[in-house]
């Protein structure tokens, strides 16, 4: 069996490791916060999208997603990195990962950091390497790009309280939907140490706003929030079970955002997991959760109408939102030039941004099916449920079979690439291995 810590690595040897044992971690998204740089130190920190995704003025944006270390010494049945597995393990240094960070974004290949961890030793551990490590980032290195910080259950309060003030968003991962999953799959955990880190934050988060608000000089805590993710697949709950624990964790906690994360079976065949099949993960089904989990975000949605004890599943061919409609024709066709913002917003095919303008432009005037064309409703579908001083865009049986049958043929567009493998740091600029050794040596 491989040493548990190799203390001869090279760093870009520990970063080939743990970026990729990183690579199912899904909890990274836009920063939602703005910070200026003061000009005394490196970076800034933009609200715009992070990890690969783009700003407002078109610049790609990304993160270092790394793990700390790779070691842990929890055996969960459906991670990588359980103390069980015959696996290589490292573990990076504070000042391998600030050289890291500072390196690639002096390169400008990364806008901010995303540090997840194994539990090395003891959750408390970890957490004061993961405490140096960004107090060396923001203190010695005058680092003041994004970080997100994964937060390690079962740690004291104090040192999350402190790792607080340094990052910008923090998460702790819920892992399985309920506590019964738990207790199958990660029995050394327990769902009361995963939701106690969750209530700190929040209950910080909020005091600190207080005293911001008091005293302008006060540093802030966590100021993009917090966000936590879920293994989809790995256990028996429904859809509309795993709906209602990210509601009650919105509700309860504040979160900014749930993730979701399809089922990889990454170990050997364990009876307690479900075995490999030809169709892999379940994305589908991963991606019919983030559309459900967007209608309870922003439009006004409640997860008991999108689902419930008889109908506990979604609907693999049409999406949360149409699926809804359907099933609720008594409310349809609406009036586009009478009805109110939220009963727009239950519109197949209209979006936050489409029902805006519309209840901004009809009060110079009536609509017509072309001008909501201009405001970006999506026709194909809304012109099922929708009407335009009381006509409908051409005569259509408003009845479930046929709008089904119709929809269907339109065929939704699914996201384009739907896989786990994580971009590389340097392919992705072009870069070969070699040139990703010179950067690392040079660091």
């Amino acid at each position: 069996m491989y040493d548990k810590i190799q203390e001869k690595m090279s760093i870009y040897d520990k970063l080939h490791i743990l970026s990729d044992a990183a690579k199912y971690d899904v909890a990274c998204t836009s920063s939602g916060v703005d910070r200026k740089g003061d000009g005394r130190g490196m970076g800034n920190c933009s609200s715009a999208g992070i990890c690969h995704s783009f700003s407002a003025d078109g610049r790609c944006v990304s993160l270092l997603k790394i793990l700390f270390t790779n070691e842990c010494i929890y055996d969960c049945k459906y991670c990588i990195n359980r103390s069980s597995n015959d696996v290589l393990r490292t573990s990076f240094t504070p000042e391998e990962v600030c050289t890291l960070t500072m390196e690639f974004y002096r390169r400008n290949y990364i806008e901010g950091l995303f540090l997840s961890s194994g539990v090395l030793k003891s959750p408390d551990y970890t957490m004061e390497l993961i405490y140096a490590t960004l107090y060396q980032l923001r203190h010695v290195y005058h680092f003041q790009g994004y970080i997100h910080v994964k937060t390690i259950p079962g740690a004291d309060a104090e040192i999350i309280k402190r790792v607080g003030f340094l990052a910008d968003r923090m998460s702790v991962n819920l892992e399985l939907p309920t506590a019964e999953g738990l207790k199958l799959l990660a029995p050394h955990k327990n769902r009361r140490n995963i939701l106690a880190p969750m209530r700190l934050v929040q209950n910080k988060a909020n005091e600190n706003k207080q005293e911001i608000a008091l005293y302008k000089n006060t540093p802030q805590f966590v100021p993009a929030g917090q966000s936590t993710q879920m293994i989809i697949g790995a256990t028996p709950e429904t859809d509309f079970q795993i709906l209602n624990v990210a509601e009650s964790l919105y509700k309860k906690f504040e979160l900014k955002r749930v993730f979701y994360s399809a089922f990889v079976p990454v170990n050997k065949e364990c009876s307690l997991l479900p075995k490999r099949t030809e169709e892999g993960p379940p994305l589908l089904r991963e991606h019919r959760l983030y559309q459900a989990d967007w209608l309870l975000r922003f439009y006004h949605f409640e997860a008991q109408e999108l689902l419930d004890e008889k109908n506990p599943n979604f609907n693999i061919f049409l999406d949360p939102k149409c699926n809804w409609a359907l099933k609720h024709l008594e409310y349809f066709p609406v009036e586009v030039n009478r009805a109110d913002y939220r009963m727009l917003l239950r519109v197949p095919g209209i979006g936050c941004k489409s029902a805006s303008r519309i209840v901004k432009a009809r009060r110079f005037g009536n609509l017509r099916f072309e001008d909501l064309k201009k405001m970006g409703v999506v026709l194909k579908r809304a012109l099922y449920f929708l009407t335009c001083s009381g006509k409908m865009l051409y005569p259509v049986k408003v009845e479930e079979d046929y709008i089904t049958r119709n929809l269907l043929r339109t065929k939704e567009k699914l996201p384009d690439s739907m896989t786990y493998q994580q971009l590389s740091l340097f392919d992705d600029m072009g870069f070969g291995e070699k040139q990703a050794r010179q950067i690392v040596s040079q660091s």
